[in-house]
């Protein structure tokens, strides 16, 4: 028995692919056969897996629906992108409502609708409405023959206000749009700089050095290195300044100083010795007393001026000329000064030590006079 079952289990495992192979083709061969009865073969096919695959304009499970125009509202079609209208519609789309005057009446003010055969409709409007739909009125503005000047539009509450306002475009101004803003009123250019008006705007003509919308930037006029042989540039407005190192000179530095000879150097310090002659000699200005101080000074000139002045004008000739004279006169003068008191010194002793001898003779003289006896009194006797 059990040999027996051993022996169906085993054909049944040889069997059972078989069988599955068998059902399979069994389910293709009927899928087969259901895609090929039910497929509208003149709007598509049956590909390889047996299912129905449209063609262009064509749609459904079996390719039995033709698609309609996009945008078909109220329609159906024959044939692909086709838009039949519906009863009540007219229309390339089908939009249209025949009866629109019947089922909702656009027009408005008591306007009367109309619709041609393609559906659209038209409103025969009652003075003084007009528009599609009577929904505007002649009002102040058409009356007017819209006044607003300058791109500006009029308002009127569609019609049905009283009088009429102007909204003007930016830059201008007034009842009609008809006065240009003055956009220099407010002075926006800066550092002298000329304002033009324009229509909504300004522009600013910058004066020499500046630059920028409103003229505020100082144009760096060092920028360019103006300066040469090692100067160095200070930027000024609409300018520059350089300081020259020595040796150097001219407006960009670029003019050398020749160093002067010995020769030079000489006459030079003679003419501004001259020179400083000549000025002494001239008339000095009156005195001016000042009311807070009390003090007197001479013209407009300071003497820390004055000196400023000399000291300017020596040379390193002149200098050494000034030091050398100046220890020669202060040896002379040191000289001098002690030949005088060495003088004094040497007559004070001379006349204490002849005092001092009359003095001694005076006082013998007296003592002389008291020994020797009276001659008066001796005849008298």
């Amino acid at each position: 028995m059990t040999k027996t079952l051993l022996t169906m289990l085993c054909w049944f495992r040889l069997l059972l692919p078989a069988v599955s192979l068998l059902l399979a083709l069994h389910w293709v061969s009927a899928q087969a056969d259901e895609c090929s009865e039910r497929c509208d073969l003149y709007h598509g096919h049956c590909d390889q897996d047996r299912m129905c695959r449209c063609d262009p304009g064509w749609d459904g499970e079996f390719c039995e629906d033709c698609v309609r125009m996009p945008g078909c509202a109220h329609g159906s079609c024959h044939q692909p992108w086709q838009c039949m209208c519906h009863n009540g519609w007219a229309g390339k789309f089908c939009d249209k409502d025949l009866h629109l005057c019947n089922h909702s009446d656009p027009c408005q003010n008591q306007g009367e609708c109309l619709i041609d055969h393609d559906g659209e409709f038209s409103c025969i409007c009652p003075e003084p409405f007009y528009g599609r739909t009577c929904e505007l009125k002649r009002g102040p503005c058409e009356k007017a023959g819209f006044p607003c000047l300058n791109g500006g539009s009029c308002h009127d509450r569609s019609g049905f206000a009283n009088t009429f306002t102007c909204r003007c475009l930016a830059g201008y101004t007034g009842e009609l749009c008809q006065m240009d803003v003055d956009d220099c009123l407010m002075r926006p250019c800066a550092n002298g700089a000329t304002c033009h008006d324009g229509i909504n705007r300004f522009s600013c003509e910058c004066p020499s050095g500046f630059q920028g919308r409103f003229c505020t930037i100082n144009i760096d006029d060092c920028a360019g290195q103006p300066c040469q042989n090692n100067g160095r540039c200070y930027d000024r407005v609409g300018d520059y300044e350089c300081y020259c190192p020595e040796g150097f000179m001219g407006k960009s530095c670029e003019i050398p100083i020749p160093k002067p000879t010995w020769d030079e150097e000489l006459r030079a310090s003679t003419k501004d010795s001259e020179t400083a002659h000549e000025r002494s000699r001239v008339t000095r200005p009156p005195l001016v007393r000042t009311l807070d101080t009390g003090r007197k000074s001479q013209g407009t000139i300071s003497v820390k001026e004055v000196v400023m002045q000399v000291e300017r004008s020596l040379t390193t000739l002149q200098l050494v000329l000034v030091i050398v004279f100046g220890t020669i006169t202060g040896i002379a003068i040191f000289s001098t000064i002690t030949v005088v008191l060495v003088y004094r010194n040497r007559s004070a002793r001379q006349t204490a030590h002849h005092g001092y001898g009359l003095s001694a003779a005076k006082t013998q003289y007296q003592e002389c006079q008291g020994s020797s006896p009276d001659h008066r009194k001796t005849t008298e006797l």
